[in-house]
């Protein structure tokens, strides 16, 4: 088996006291940063799950386009929702209920925008807060958690982990990532067989270039393209590692000059030696970060410049992440489990905490939820150790392999009608708006 067929959410998480039920209240669940292909099974665990504790959770709004939602007071009645629909969201990309890339500031820097929070939660009656995202995400829900306790705010807050990067510290892997991994690897390998096909009078590189800001998780996928049963000449471009362009050029050289043709790979995240970004766009979004755009085609360029081959390269962008397609088995299960470990903690009174997954073998693969402490995940960046890399900075080593090769297992197909794949479209009903006063973002 690759995975656990059931997990056994029932059971008591490690640490756990239970106390004392709470008064029945309100939920509050959003979605925040970007969206992969099940994040929206994080939201169905979530419901679903939140439907079963009618003693505890009354109605659960979700906020349209994330913390937004909650600070326009721009709320969604997932009531209105059948159950059918809830469970359709496991098969659908995206996020069901809109994300946003908004960043809370520090409560003594703008108390209004927690002040605004708390009114609206006040109004509605939430007394439970799921924030699902990654970094970012895991610091705005800290910091919500952080606002109601300092204001006498009786409220849970629960991160739900979810991201592509791969970069939560705590969890052994991120929802999200898994399916990402499958996609970018599959993508490599086909167009693998398509440049070798044609490599004698015509293209002999080929550059896909996959996210990875900081951490080349994505990037260390990539590698998985090349097995021993399917051999692909590859180069890997972490950000981990300084690109040394002389170094890349030799290497990429030698192997067209021994294969006839050569794959890259390479992180959107690549920097020189100085540590400088080689796509930086000279923007920044939301939280700071650089814009990133387009190391694919300048690597590819450069090979034409000084080498003279001929190139073709793709950038995987938003197909990688929106995939649902060709989904990973183990990525869906793991995406559904914590949100419904999320609402698990939740009713028996666990706040300012993420379900994390936990790796407990290899081979067989198995894993396990456990609570992790919020302000050990906010701003903590998880990096593609270098043990993962090759010697020569090209590669991914039989370590990564291990960690990797797991979480692409299985197949999800959504179902197919006239040979595209269906997905559900939500109502999204909106809450009747209680505060006479609006707030702008």
């Amino acid at each position: 088996m690759d995975g656990p067929r059931r997990v056994n959410y029932n059971r008591r998480l490690p640490n756990d006291e239970t106390p004392a039920p709470l008064t029945r209240r309100n939920a509050f669940y959003a979605q925040s940063g970007g969206v992969t292909a099940v994040i929206n099974a994080s939201a169905c665990g979530v419901i679903q799950t939140a439907r079963q504790h009618k003693r505890s959770i009354g109605r659960v709004y979700a906020g349209r386009n994330g913390i937004i939602g909650a600070l326009t007071e721009d709320l969604i009645d997932t009531g209105r929702e059948s159950s059918r629909a809830i469970a359709a969201l496991m098969h659908t990309p995206a996020g069901a209920f809109g994300s946003c890339r908004y960043k809370l500031a520090g409560i003594d820097r703008d108390k209004a925008q927690y002040e605004r929070l708390l009114d609206v939660f006040r109004a509605h009656d939430i007394g439970y807060f799921f924030y699902n995202g990654g970094n970012d995400s895991a610091d705005t829900c800290l910091k919500v958690s952080q606002m109601a306790a300092r204001l006498d705010y009786p409220l849970i807050a629960v991160h739900v982990p979810k991201t592509v990067d791969n970069d939560l510290a705590v969890t052994d892997c991120c929802p999200g990532f898994g399916s990402v991994a499958k996609y970018v690897a599959t993508s490599m390998r086909e167009a693998a067989f398509d440049v070798a096909s044609m490599a004698k009078t015509s293209t002999r590189v080929f550059v896909l270039e996959v996210m990875g800001r900081n951490a080349g998780w994505i990037t260390a996928a990539v590698g998985l393209a090349d097995d021993a049963d399917t051999p692909i000449p590859l180069l890997l471009l972490f950000p981990e590692i300084a690109f040394d362009e002389a170094k890349f050029l030799a290497r990429l050289d030698a192997k067209v000059v021994q294969f006839g043709y050569c794959c890259v790979g390479v992180s959107e995240g690549l920097r020189d030696s100085q540590g400088k970004l080689l796509a930086e766009a000279g923007t920044k979004d939301a939280f700071g970060h650089a814009q990133l755009g387009g190391v694919g085609p300048m690597i590819a360029a450069l090979v034409k410049e000084k080498l003279g081959h001929k190139y073709h390269w793709a950038v995987a962008d938003y197909l990688q992440r929106a995939a649902r397609h060709l989904a990973s088995k183990t990525d869906l299960e793991q995406a559904y489990a914590v949100g419904r470990a999320a609402v698990e903690l939740a009713v028996r009174g666990k706040s300012a905490v993420m379900p994390a997954i936990v790796r407990t073998s290899d081979k067989p693969y198995r894993w396990k939820i456990e609570a992790a402490p919020l302000d050990k995940v906010a701003n903590v960046e998880k990096k593609l150790p270098r043990d993962y890399i090759s010697a020569d900075g090209y590669g991914i080593t039989a370590k990564a392999r291990a960690y990797l090769s797991p979480l692409t297992r299985g197949e999800a197909f959504p179902p197919f009608r006239d040979g595209l794949p269906q997905y559900v479209r939500l109502k999204n009903v909106a809450v009747a708006k209680k505060l006479a006063k609006s707030f702008s973002v």
